[in-house]
């Protein structure tokens, strides 16, 4: 059963208290237990996940509880400084599969992330940071009333509200903060799913570095904060912990956001190779990390496409 909801902070407090660390997973974490909780192995021949369950009630109170005003209110309470200079705003068409992802931490503070749209077999999926969905090395710490938005832009949401139903993690996230990946499955909106309405991007596994990936994401760095979507070039390489880097100084709230390696501006598409994790400092930071999308990575994706 879903415990009450932990008390709702005041938004400046809140989103700084996650957005300025969104690019940079905390390494341990002792707040009081938040809401839903359950962490299963599944699978024994590959990867344990982590999973997390939200009820018909739970995401329905998510979708009335994330109106257009209290998101563009969580974007405002946050300024992380100034955005760039390898940070650029996106031009192009718009990134329809690339969204943001808002949601209340185990503290009850209202914030966002960045999650995409991939191919799956259900149709439903969404790719992001695992701590964007529960804290690290702190199983009963899930993060409550998930909402994806698609396309996002300046207060748009031009596909709709997508209700998250599930979230997946590597167990090793929930238990020792190994493995920032996570799938989540979201709602259809208006009997419509997910990639029937925005398509989805192709998703790969085992990937060596040094390939060239573009990079996705809705930082809270002034002029933006949150309400424009940015973007990052760079080639990979390989960096620590199985992870890999590229050059990019996007702040808090990107993280989760897509490296999409072939990408074509045109029509919005490439290959997901990995997401964006933490960068190199808290402030200042001209590096972003993210892991490296193999067995673990693919344990989650699967797990997620079957739900």
């Amino acid at each position: 059963m879903r415990a009450p909801r932990p008390a709702r902070r005041g938004l400046a407090a809140a989103v700084l208290a996650v957005t300025a660390a969104a690019v940079a997973a905390p390494a341990s974490a002792s707040a009081a237990p938040a809401a839903s909780s359950g962490v299963t192995g599944r699978n024994a021949a590959a990867p344990a996940v982590a999973e997390v369950a939200y009820t018909a009630k739970e995401r329905a109170e998510a979708l009335a509880y994330w109106t257009p005003e209290r998101m563009r209110k969580t974007g405002r309470a946050v300024d992380l400084g100034k955005t760039g200079p390898l940070a650029k705003p996106w031009k192009g068409p718009r990134m329809k599969t690339v969204g943001r992802l808002f949601f209340v931490n185990a503290n009850g503070d209202d914030t966002w992330c960045t999650a995409t749209a991939v191919r799956s077999g259900n149709r439903s999926v969404v790719m992001a940071a695992a701590h964007c969905v529960r804290r690290p090395a702190s199983p009963v710490n899930t993060y409550t009333d998930l909402v994806f938005v698609p396309g996002y832009d300046k207060g748009e949401r031009p596909y709709g509200v997508f209700p998250v139903a599930a979230t997946v993690t590597p167990a090793s996230w929930a238990k020792d903060a190994v493995g920032d990946v996570a799938a989540l499955t979201v709602d259809p909106v208006k009997g419509r799913k997910l990639t029937d309405t925005v398509g989805g991007q192709p998703i790969a596994f085992d990937r060596k570095p040094g390939e060239k990936v573009t990079s996705f994401g809705y930082p809270a760095s002034r002029p933006q904060r949150g309400e424009e979507l940015l973007t990052c070039t760079g080639t990979t390489k390989a960096g620590p912990d199985d992870e890999v880097v590229i050059p990019c100084d996007m702040a808090g709230g990107s993280s989760g956001g897509p490296w999409l390696a072939g990408f074509d501006a045109k029509s919005g598409l490439g290959t997901l190779v990995s997401v964006n994790s933490h960068g190199d400092s808290p402030d200042g930071s001209r590096t972003m990390s993210g892991p490296r999308f193999g067995a673990v990575a693919k344990a989650v994706y699967e797990r997620a496409q079957r739900g």
